[in-house]
């Protein structure tokens, strides 16, 4: 699996107006240099598969400290592996240094996971190095060739996902992989090979392990993407959608709520197809909802709340219980609580009460969330409130208002599994909400490192 093959220019189809500009120069400054300099991975892997890539990679033999002086906008990143930043006006090309091979020497914990990588290689070593043999193909700007360490190009033809070495120790190196595998496979609808998916399911509680900031990202990843349906799906199959959210797996196996989530889900792929702008906040509001409706209405229910504080204490507990696993920066769990908050409120159809709540800032993200709840709930009441909203917006006197009940409207309590929520001494004036530029601006500790896709 570790013999050279390079595939000459004119039997392949990546051509250099394919690649970036910023991408280009990267590699041509580095060679120029006297340094080997390949574009690699995704960007690679995208092109041979007729697709655009997010972004590009380039790999390299020339260490940090020699890479920094030949550019003026590079930045040092990183500390369990050092990485290079090149920036060209908003295009960042990630620049790495060949990774060694890997030894008894790298620390680990008691997973398996590495923990310290700060060890430099040769191109084969870095080729083995890579998670898929997808992502281990190597463009060299010297002549146009494209550089085969494993079965890339081959897997690439026959369209499967394959790692790189033994899976399971692979996955306990970094149990990302098992989300990446259900990720690169449906975005290039190809199949995972068998003895690459055989571990992911007994390996699944390895994810915990991860740190939460990171989990986000990846979560945004598969979520904020056209296949985003298919990758639920695959997460669920293989168990890994329980160890993110486990507060919301459960409610999952109640059709509706499925039907809910793949219908966000979808609204917002359109969105993206479309080329306008999604939010985080309201994928995330989508994706919990069914655990906050639920809880809603049990705290209603058994302890008699009223609407608005049922749904913000429930709110509270579902989004307690879920940075536990999956970081959420508060730019986003804010508008999160309004739009779950706001949810309540359409019940209030009296004319002075509609008009007030469509001055409010989060009003058009809660109706959509409302549109998207009365198209997939199969309720006509809720169907019907819905319609109701619709026509209201179009200006004049305001519609007859629906004859509806809470009770119309309110789902089943079910079980909820969100643990009692603290007690907090309320501020005169309120909640204290915060916009999005406030200090302290993650709902997890730890630093943010996902940027905003909206």
């Amino acid at each position: 699996m570790t013999s050279l093959r390079r595939i000459p220019r004119a039997e392949h189809h990546v051509s250099r107006s394919m690649i970036s500009s910023g991408t280009l120069k990267t590699l041509y400054t580095l060679k120029d240099a006297g340094y080997e300099a390949y574009m690699v991975g995704g960007g690679v892997r995208d092109l041979l598969a007729g697709l655009e890539p997010k972004d590009f990679d380039v790999a390299t033999n020339a260490h940090p400290e020699q890479v920094k002086p030949l550019f003026r906008s590079c930045r040092l990143v990183g500390r369990r592996f050092v990485i290079c930043h090149v920036r060209f006006g908003d295009e960042i090309v990630e620049t790495t240094t060949f990774r060694g091979a890997i030894t008894d020497l790298h620390k680990r914990d008691e997973t398996g996971r590495i923990l310290s990588d700060n060890v430099y290689g040769t191109l084969e070593e870095d080729a083995i190095r890579r998670d898929f043999t997808v992502n281990a193909l190597y463009y060299d700007i010297r002549d146009y060739s494209i550089v085969d360490f494993t079965t890339g190009i081959e897997d690439m033809k026959s369209g499967v996902i394959r790692l790189i070495g033994d899976p399971e120790l692979r996955y306990r190196e970094d149990p990302v992989r098992m989300l990446r595998a259900i990720r690169i496979a449906n975005k290039l609808h190809f199949r995972i090979d068998e003895a690459t998916a055989a571990p992911i399911a007994r390996l699944a509680p390895l994810l915990r392990e991860i740190p939460a900031a990171r989990l986000f990202d990846e979560v945004l990843k598969l979520l904020l993407s056209k296949e985003a349906e298919d990758n639920l799906y695959g997460m669920r199959v293989y168990g890994l959608f329980r160890q993110l959210f486990p507060v919301l797996d459960p409610h999952l196996a109640r059709p509706e709520n499925l039907a809910f989530v793949n219908a966000a889900l979808r609204s917002t792929a359109q969105r993206m197809q479309s080329g306008l702008p999604v939010s985080p906040a309201f994928l995330y509001a989508s994706l919990l909802w069914p655990a906050v409706e639920a809880r809603a209405a049990q705290l209603r229910v058994e302890q008699g709340c009223e609407p608005l504080p049922a749904m913000q204490q429930a709110g509270e507990e579902v989004i307690a219980r879920t940075i536990a696993c999956v970081a959420i920066p508060k730019r986003f769990s804010l508008p999160m609580r309004d739009i779950w908050d706001l949810q309540p409120r359409f019940e209030q159809t009296a004319a002075t009460r509609a008009r007030r709540l469509m001055t409010h800032p989060k009003f058009r993200a809660a109706y959509d969330f409302l549109l998207v709840r009365g198209e997939s709930s199969g309720n006509p009441a809720l169907a019907e409130l819905a319609a109701w909203w619709t026509e209201a917006q179009k200006g004049g006197d305001l519609p007859e208002p629906p004859d509806l009940s809470p009770d119309d409207l309110l789902v089943e309590a079910g079980t909820s599994e969100a643990a009692p929520p603290r007690k907090r001494r309320r501020r005169r004036g309120g909640r204290n909400r915060r916009g999005p530029d406030a200090a302290g601006d993650s709902e997890a500790d730890g630093p943010e490192t996902a940027t905003d896709p909206s």
